[in-house]
């Protein structure tokens, strides 16, 4: 009797010591000077100082000209600089803790046409994945479902949560649609060349994606009895409050994507993934449509492809006149976004500005999703989620973050793997 009592409680601390704790609400006023202070929009501020408040910020400017008395805690940040929080767009965060335990997988949903399901209420704010993503800076995400020709609705939220109501920044901000490929690869498994050939259902499944939209614009004008609750969803795409992010990578199914919203009369739609939106940069650019550009640690989508094309995809866009922002998708995406902020960095690389790649994952994200009225850049009157860096936030070499607010709170840094870290750096440090 005794050793299951012991076992039970074991697992009971188990349990206690894998949750987060978020975070207490602001209760003192916050000033970091000395710091460079990059807003987030391209412009830097040398030597500058930010204070907040109640979970907004208050003041940003030169360190030199503020009154540090007006303020309860002051923090030297001398040759430090500080970030506005990174936004990660199309994120499964919080939907699959692991791969291999159903239980855990709640990102995609049986059926094609799902413009009602809601990602967030699927939302796992106690996620040791998204825990790990605040010592990177990433402290906010749009979650996203996957799956289906309409996958569902994400939501934005930030990372320091009790749950998911806590957790939400924007509800419904947009509806995901993925476009079909009007190429496909053949199954050698039924006998078919593997090469790449003419998808001979492409019209069809387009046609299809517009009927269901055509009836869903159809019920919303009409009577709506008896009820259905995916047509019910779509309605924010009809009248301009929820976006259409169309997940979408050649030069032909951009352009037909494009058309498409046009004449379903969606006027706020955003391509995801992009691999030849440097092709209709035009279309694009005279459209007002961004493009959550895939993260360039990839191998190119063709064989003829330049090799450093994906590293160059954000650069190419941006100088066309095309909003852009960073899709952390892919291999391994969960624990990889992460990486985002050095994602950003090999951007910068290959022919943006530093503070360019910066706003990819700052401003530019936040304006596409709908929350930069929140978040995003380093002002006034906006909430203060934002970071300390050591040095150079997108270089993983100098991205060490000592300090990390979201909504003015001060946040910990703490998370399974500098848990391990520390342990093991223990180890054979005493050896």
């Amino acid at each position: 009797m005794k050793n299951l009592i012991y076992i039970a409680f074991l697992m009971i601390t188990h349990i206690i010591l894998a949750q987060q704790t978020p975070a207490s609400p602001q209760t003192t006023s916050i000033l970091i000077t000395g710091a460079t202070i990059h807003i987030g929009n391209g412009t830097v501020v040398e030597n500058g100082a930010v204070g907040f408040n109640d979970g907004k910020i208050t003041y940003v400017g030169s360190a030199s000209a503020v009154d540090k008395n007006e303020f309860s805690q002051v923090i030297d940040a001398v040759g430090k600089h500080i970030y506005p929080g990174f936004i990660a767009l199309n994120s499964t965060l919080g939907l699959v803790e692991i791969d291999a335990v159903r239980a855990t997988d709640d990102e995609d949903e049986i059926g094609s046409l799902l413009p009602h399901i809601r990602s967030l209420i699927a939302y796992n704010a106690e996620s040791k994945v998204v825990e790990s993503m605040r010592p990177n800076g990433v402290l906010m995400g749009q979650v996203t479902p996957r799956g289906g020709s309409i996958s569902g609705t994400s939501s934005v939220v930030q990372f320091d949560a009790w749950n998911w109501e806590d957790a939400a920044i924007k509800v419904d901000d947009a509806i995901h649609m993925n476009w079909p490929n009007s190429l496909k690869r053949g199954r050698p498994w039924r006998g078919e060349d593997p090469g790449l050939k003419p998808n001979e259902d492409y019209t069809k499944e387009i046609d299809g994606i517009i009927h269901f939209l055509m009836e869903a614009k159809a019920y919303l004008a009409g009577n709506q009895n008896p009820r259905n609750l995916p047509y019910e969803a779509t309605k924010g795409l009809f009248d301009g409050t929820q976006k259409l992010f169309i997940h979408v990578d050649g030069k032909r199914e951009i352009t037909d994507a494009v058309n498409f919203a046009k004449k379903a009369g969606i006027e706020k739609i955003v391509v995801v993934g992009g691999d030849q939106a440097d092709e209709v940069s035009g279309l694009l650019a005279s459209n007002n449509i961004p493009v959550v550009v895939k993260r360039p640690h990839r191998l190119p989508s063709s064989d003829d492809e330049n090799i450093k094309h994906t590293f160059m995809l954000a650069s190419l866009l941006s100088k066309a006149g095309v909003l852009c922002s960073i899709d952390p998708s892919g291999s391994m995406e969960r624990m990889n976004t992460r990486n985002l902020p050095f994602y950003a960095g090999s951007f910068a690389a290959y022919g943006m500005a530093k503070e360019q790649a910066v706003q990819l994952i700052t401003e530019n994200a936040a304006k596409i999703a709908g929350v930069d009225k929140l978040v995003g850049t380093i002002e006034t009157g906006k909430d203060a989620t934002l970071f300390i860096s050591e040095g150079d936030a997108l270089d993983m070499r100098t991205n060490i973050i000592s300090k990390a607010y979201i909504q003015g709170r001060d946040i910990s840094l703490e998370t399974h793997q500098t848990e391990l870290w520390k342990r093991y750096t223990e180890k054979y440090g005493k050896k």
